[in-house]
């Protein structure tokens, strides 16, 4: 009996380029042994080591980068919108149906329900929005599920209110938009969509986020946006990579690890565990989109006051603090990750104090060492920032927002008038040593990295800016941090680490941070600081290769051996 022979070694040296590692901030070059960073240094030594064994990439001056991880996502409602109808650029209600009708009558459309995204009535100079009629009308009978930027709320036809049962929802009302226990019902039943069509519009997701620099994504799953059937298909690409269900290895293509997480409340431990075993595929924690508010721009997030623009107006808790801390005390027992989406001052304020509660019930240790997150936390005082620190939680936030919607004459001004220099406090948050990490929640915001990145260095409260290495690293490592990400040197290039990273064309490389004070000692090359893209210059870096594990998800084809 003979050894069968080994496997050929796949063995890729990248150089003359730019690394950003901790092992090396004038690295140049990168040594890569099948899904591990061999080692990585100058170019001298890449000339000593390179043989014929190995494929030799010139980077010609490029940036390559540890992958970056998306900590919130929503896979098929980001291919939905990527394939749909997109309303980002409608400026009224007239050209909102104008979009409606000429998507209708596309040969695209493939009949059914209209599905849409991205309108938002702030941007418009009337913001009176379209009757069910009228979009019923548009859209030549079909139904229509139009979702505002936010995905809190959404338009809806006369046919699809009757298809849903909407009438006497909470959330229902006598116009087109519909909010709450509606729009939830709305949704769930514009998205009654056959597997193979979920498993398209993810695909579709996913080659955005892989052209875009992503080895990873933070999918939000919860019953009231897909159901436990779209976290199973999200799920299914860490085994699949890539491929059509049934379809053979051979036709399958890397794509971005799916970090999931499925939002659904638990009441005890015995009661958590059984929703872990129904799932039927491994998930990171009950955590994520179970909300305990809305949005700012729908008015359903929880304030302790009165919305600016809507006097006795203070949003909507969908969660007791009772049940919050039932559910914390829950996951904290079998050291999973809870969470929830909170947004206003006084949705996080219920769930700070549930988080004394099961605290209390449990103690102060399981509950910090269960590493539980909360996702977006838009309006923080310095008193909740304390607690959150107090208890380790991770802040799971989304720079772009504060890009789109902060400052000036802005959807934050307009809903909350001075109280939007409170928003998005960044700078704060890492003072007082909350662990924070970044991502877009698309479809809300585009896949776009260093878009996200340049909203912490020009954040519009020039208190809360962050340099451009706390947030890179934000999007980067932090991600795979606030997973609990079995491998701990994931989302560095040093040595026996993954070989997780995408390669960019860059118009500069420098170091920026949001204090002038120390610009001048941190670019000073004895400070050893890795250099990142210049973000100043008007234009993003472009994406020329991203590789996960090894693997190459995407390709530009500008960098050749």
């Amino acid at each position: 009996m003979t050894d069968s022979p080994a496997a050929p070694r796949n063995v890729t040296l990248y150089r003359n380029g730019s690394v950003y590692t901790a092992a090396d901030p004038f690295a140049t070059a990168m040594l890569v042994d099948g899904d591990t960073v061999a080692w990585v240094g100058s170019e001298q030594a890449a000339t000593s080591i390179a043989d014929a064994s190995m494929n030799v990439i010139d980077l010609q001056g490029a940036l390559l980068a540890p992958g970056f991880v998306d900590s919130h996502v929503h896979l098929t409602e980001t291919g939905i919108a990527l394939d749909g109808l997109q309303l980002g650029g409608v400026r009224s209600a007239a050209e909102l149906l104008d979009a409606v009708a000429a998507y209708a009558g596309s040969a695209s459309s493939a009949g059914g329900t209209v599905l849409g995204h991205g309108w938002d009535e702030t941007t418009w100079a009337e913001p009176a929005l379209p009757s069910r009629e009228e979009l019923e009308r548009a859209a030549g009978g079909r139904e229509v599920f139009l979702s505002r930027v936010d995905v809190h709320s959404a338009l809806v036809s006369n046919s699809l209110v009757t298809a849903a049962g909407l009438e006497g929802m909470d959330g229902y009302a006598a116009g087109s938009q519909v909010k709450r226990g509606a729009h939830t019902a709305a949704r769930l039943a514009a998205r009654r969509l056959p597997a193979g069509t979920v498993h398209r519009y993810q695909r579709r997701a996913l080659a955005e986020a892989a052209a875009n620099g992503y080895v990873a994504l933070a999918e939000m799953a919860a019953p009231h946006i897909g159901g436990v059937e779209d976290l199973r298909v999200a799920a299914s690409w860490n085994g699949t990579a890539g491929g059509e269900p049934g379809s053979s290895p051979a036709d399958a293509a890397a794509v971005p690890e799916i970090l999931p997480y499925w939002g659904e409340l638990s009441s005890s431990a015995d009661h958590a565990r059984s929703i872990l075993d129904g799932l039927g595929v491994p998930v990171l924690g009950l955590a994520g989109d179970l909300n305990i508010d809305g949005s700012i721009g729908s008015r359903t997030a929880s304030l302790r006051a009165d919305y600016a623009d809507a006097p006795g107006e203070r949003g909507s808790q969908y969660l007791s603090v009772a049940e919050a801390a039932a559910h914390l005390a829950a996951c904290s027992l079998l050291g999973i990750q809870a969470g929830f989406h909170v947004i206003g001052d006084a949705g996080l304020d219920a769930a700070l104090d549930a988080l004394d509660l099961a605290a209390a019930e449990v103690g102060e240790q399981r509950v910090r060492a269960a590493g539980h997150r909360l996702e977006h936390v838009e309006l923080a005082d310095s008193a909740a920032i304390s607690r959150l620190a107090r208890y380790s939680v991770t802040v799971s936030a989304q720079p772009i927002f504060d890009a789109l919607w902060g400052g000036g004459d802005s959807l934050y001004q307009q809903r909350l008038g001075s109280r939007q220099q409170g928003m998005n406090a960044f700078a704060s948050l890492y003072a007082a040593g909350v662990p924070i990490c970044f991502g877009s929640d698309s479809p809300v915001t585009p896949l776009r990295p260093w878009s996200s990145v340049r909203a912490c260095l020009e954040h519009t409260n020039t208190a809360e800016r962050i340099s451009a290495r706390a947030a890179f690293l934000g999007h980067t490592r932090a991600g795979w941090r606030a997973a609990r990400y079995r491998n701990p040197m994931a989302g560095q290039l040093v040595p026996g680490a993954p070989a997780s990273f995408a390669v960019w064309e860059v118009e500069e490389l420098m170091v920026q941070v949001a204090d002038g004070r120390v610009q001048s000692w941190s670019t000073d090359p004895r400070a050893r600081t890795p250099l990142l893209p210049a973000l100043d210059t008007g234009n993003d870096p472009v994406c020329l290769q991203t590789v996960r594990d090894g693997q190459e998800l995407y390709a530009s084809g500008a960098l050749g051996a």
